[in-house]
């Protein structure tokens, strides 16, 4: 053997050492490579002038049914192909759930073949054809977990030909109502049935105010690519530059990467701040009156109202200026927060047998949704406070019961509608010059009739009824002072939903 010879065999074996112990792709390899042979030059010096070709391959040929897809590069590291160069997304998504889906489908103890498919890579997920891929066409080890090809898609291509954007594999973010794509192809049913429930609310109803998902002002919270654009989120997917507007989808919240936060939301759901809480980064936009703006009532003002402050027309014999008021909903007692009781997950057994008949996730977002006899939600239904389960409210700590929490919310919601039902009487005698949208100025009326909107939301009894209640009382007393109007009701101004009165 040539001095050559042992040259290349030595680099050669300097790449594949680095390469495996590498946990951060060909980069780290290629640096100790280069180590390697300024160290070899050395030693050897010039002792041969042909060409050494060093061969890097970063993956084995797929098989042949497997479809471009491409799997790990090395199981054990969970290194998928894509990781070699993606250092960044592998470092992230290996902390992820996806990148244990295998063992947790083996460890469950009811794996069954039908499961495999939304445990690997497979046609689910991304946009392939309708034929088996993958996983599903090979069982092949190195497509076990969900991997970064599960959601873009085959990545053979881009891997022989990375500059062309052509090839690049992007996903989609949608979720059809055929669930034929994304995350609902795998996120759905009676285990996981996440995009079934989220179909029903008002953030998948396709037919809830489509007109705002594009519109200026509106689409940060309505349109699915105005939020992430809001929320400073440059994530790349097929539907970014696209005209057709879309609501809230998965993607929306879930990042599908990043785990630093539970649930793999993008922002955290335990955080009061009204800036970087999930929920609040979307219900906060107009809970105090906005002089002179397009529209003087509020909208989603629950955030601010939760945590009792930054919320309502505060009139000027408002006793509890400047001092926050909150009931338990908003306090650490509840540190979830809006998802203690919007993302009210449980299972739903048979009452007689005690099979398993449904795993709930709370992704229809209604905290009381209507059940039938056996617990299951319906979230199309229209039913009474006794066909509703209140589970959320005695299993979060907030109630000792579902009886109790259904008894209080009976009391705020009619003692908070008996006072609008005051307010709106009052104002509806007051001179119309009281009312003027043209100026910057809130008159008396103008922010009494602020208060009366927000008590005319029905969650506002629920999630702040003492808040709610003090500015309601306050701005019938302003009404009256002003005006000089007597009383259109009996009803009492004493905040009897406080407990301190």
């Amino acid at each position: 053997m040539t001095e050559g010879d042992r040259f290349r065999d030595k680099m050669i074996r300097i790449w594949s050492r680095a390469r495996a112990r590498s946990r951060w792709g060909p980069v780290w390899a290629y640096r100790a490579l280069a180590a390697g042979v300024f160290g070899m030059v050395l030693v050897v010096g010039c002792v041969d002038e042909r060409e050494v070709f060093l061969p890097f391959p970063l993956y084995e040929d797929p098989p042949s049914g497997a479809a471009g897809f491409l799997g790990y590069s090395d199981q054990d590291q969970k290194l998928p192909v894509c990781g070699n160069c993606h250092v960044g997304q592998q470092a992230e998504w290996e902390q992820t759930a996806h990148a244990g889906a295998w063992a947790t489908l083996e460890e469950s103890g009811h794996s069954q073949t039908f499961c495999e498919g939304c445990h690997t890579i497979s046609e689910n997920g991304n946009v392939t054809a309708d034929m088996a891929v993958g996983w599903t066409a090979t069982s092949d080890p190195r497509y076990q977990d969900v991997q970064c090809e599960s959601c873009h898609g085959p990545g053979l291509e881009h891997v022989l030909n990375p500059d062309n954007n052509v090839t690049k594999p992007i996903p989609s973010i949608l979720v059809g109502t055929e669930l034929t794509n994304g995350c609902g192809e795998c996120h759905q049913g009676a285990h996981h049935g996440f995009v079934d429930e989220w179909a029903q609310s008002r953030h998948g109803d396709a037919a809830n105010r489509p007109q705002y998902r594009e519109r200026e002002g509106c689409r940060s919270c309505h349109g699915g690519r105005g939020a992430l654009e809001a929320w400073g989120i440059d994530a790349e997917y097929v539907e970014k530059d696209s005209t057709e507007p879309f609501g809230i989808v998965c993607a929306v919240c879930h990042d599908p990467h990043d785990p630093a936060n539970s649930g793999q939301l993008r922002f955290p759901v335990d955080d009061p701040d009204i800036e970087t809480n999930l929920c609040m980064k979307c219900h906060q936009r107009r809970a105090v009156p906005d002089p002179g703006g397009s529209s003087r009532g509020p909208h989603s003002p629950q955030g601010p109202l939760l945590i009792g402050e930054g919320v309502g027309w505060q009139p000027p014999n408002f006793q509890y200026a400047n001092t926050r008021i909150l009931g338990t909903h908003g306090t650490e007692a509840n540190q979830r927060l809006c998802a203690t009781c919007h993302l009210n997950a449980y299972e739903v057994t048979d009452a007689a047998t005690g099979d398993f008949l449904l795993s709930v996730k709370g992704h229809s977002f209604k905290p009381i949704p209507c059940v039938d006899a056996e617990g299951i939600p319906d979230a199309t239904a229209d039913c009474t406070l006794q066909e509703r389960t209140f589970a959320s409210c005695s299993t979060s700590g907030c109630h000792g019961s579902e009886d109790a929490a259904r008894s209080a919310y009976i009391v705020a919601t009619d003692r908070i509608a008996d006072l609008v039902t005051e307010l709106n009487a009052l104002l509806e005698q007051v001179p119309a010059s009281a009312f003027n949208s043209d100026d910057e100025v809130f008159t008396v009326a103008e922010g009494a009739d602020f208060n009366a909107g927000l008590g005319e939301i029905t969650s506002s009894a629920v999630h702040n009824p003492f808040l709610t209640e003090a500015l309601l009382t306050a701005s019938i007393q302003a009404v009256r002072d002003e005006y000089g109007l007597p009383a259109a009701t009996n009803v009492t101004l004493l905040n009897l939903l406080d407990p301190e009165g």
